[in-house]
């Protein structure tokens, strides 16, 4: 991590490699002094808070910030929340009246000349079995800003701070509506100088009104939208006058296409984020989510080789008619799912 950010891709990386393996060096690694967590999801077999309570057996400062009115999963927060406490660990449940749903790892160690931010960014849960079935991404950065604004980000969800203002980080409910209408403008001004525009999104559900109406205008102004929805999609695309440059397209295949991607092209500049939010309104106003910006131009690429696997797939692709229903694509030469499961394997290949 301190030669360069790492991206990791589940399933097609595992997660017990790498995201577990970060947590479970740290606890053993005399020179870290503070691990802290969120945990929204995870599974009884995961490594991660058994790590935590270890963690602080060992002395360390262990914060876990357990939501526990995630649905389906209150009973097993509320178990690793006691086993948390009596271990010792600093365990906190958010803000009153908002879920806390951002998916962050920090990591303060201790090196030469202060301490250090190891910092991983999530768009997925913490959970060991899901993430051999859902599709999600995860950043390894030193970036010295998002690790600062990660570590604001905790102090400020456990009370030790006031909500700052963030370098690089993008918070909901702080202000990721605005950050997202601006991006939107920021592309169709871009058009309007003759420059190359596009907005590229992959997520699991489009709703917020007002979101909708940035990409309407996009559209309008000439701006080609691409977008990648699993779920629910309030938008209409190829609508005359409103969103012919729209396209929507959903892949239900062998995987749970869970990631959340935000793309935005001007001219030459790829600007790339990942992270936890969807476009509804419950995440923009009621809960706590976490967008960081992907600088790197080898893990841009991979994130837009991804997406736009995903935008070509005719094998597990539908794409949404203007009247909002769906047709599944015919063709069948291209698998987002069995594409990044090959390169996996010659990856894996390669390594041996």
């Amino acid at each position: 991590m301190r030669s360069g950010d790492l991206l990791v891709h589940h399933p097609y990386h595992s997660f017990v490699g790498t995201v577990e393996r970060f947590v479970r060096q740290a606890v053993t690694d005399p020179d870290v002094l503070a691990i802290k967590m969120t945990v929204y999801r995870t599974s009884d077999d995961s490594d991660l808070v058994p790590a935590l309570i270890e963690a602080a057996e060992r002395g360390k400062q262990a914060v876990c910030l357990v939501e526990l009115k995630a649905r389906f999963d209150e009973r097993r927060n509320i178990g690793w929340a006691r086993s948390l406490e009596e271990a010792g660990a600093h365990v906190v449940h958010g803000l009153p009246g908002l879920k806390t749903h951002a998916k962050a790892l920090l990591v303060v160690r201790r090196e030469r000349g202060g301490v250090r931010h190891y910092v991983h960014v999530g768009t997925g849960n913490y959970h060991a079995k899901t993430a051999r079935l859902y599709e999600d991404f995860g950043l390894f950065t030193c970036d010295r800003e998002l690790g600062a604004d990660v570590a604001e980000l905790f102090n400020s969800l456990t009370g030790a701070a006031r909500s700052p203002e963030y370098r690089k980080a993008v918070i909901a409910p702080d202000h990721m509506r605005d950050w997202f209408v601006e991006e939107v403008e920021r592309t169709i001004e871009a058009k309007q100088r003759g420059e190359e525009a596009r907005i590229v999104l992959k997520m699991n559900a489009l709703v917020d009104a007002r979101c909708i109406r940035a990409l309407y205008e996009a559209s309008q102004a000439g701006v080609r939208v691409d977008l990648n929805v699993r779920g629910i999609c309030c938008l209409r695309p190829g609508l005359e006058g409103i969103s012919e440059n729209i396209t929507v397209v959903s892949v239900v295949g062998r995987f749970l296409e869970h990631s959340r991607v935000y793309g935005f092209h001007r001219g030459d500049a790829r600007h790339y984020w990942l992270g936890s939010p969807d476009l509804m309104p419950r995440n923009l106003d009621t809960r706590v989510e976490l967008l960081v910006p992907v600088d790197a131009d080898p893990l841009r690429a991979q994130l837009e080789d991804t997406v736009e696997r995903c935008l070509a797939d005719d094998t597990f692709g539908w794409e949404m008619e203007p009247d909002g229903d769906w047709t599944r694509r015919r063709g069948g030469t291209h698998s987002a799912h069995r594409e990044l499961m090959e390169a996996a394997l010659e990856r894996a290949a390669s390594a041996e």
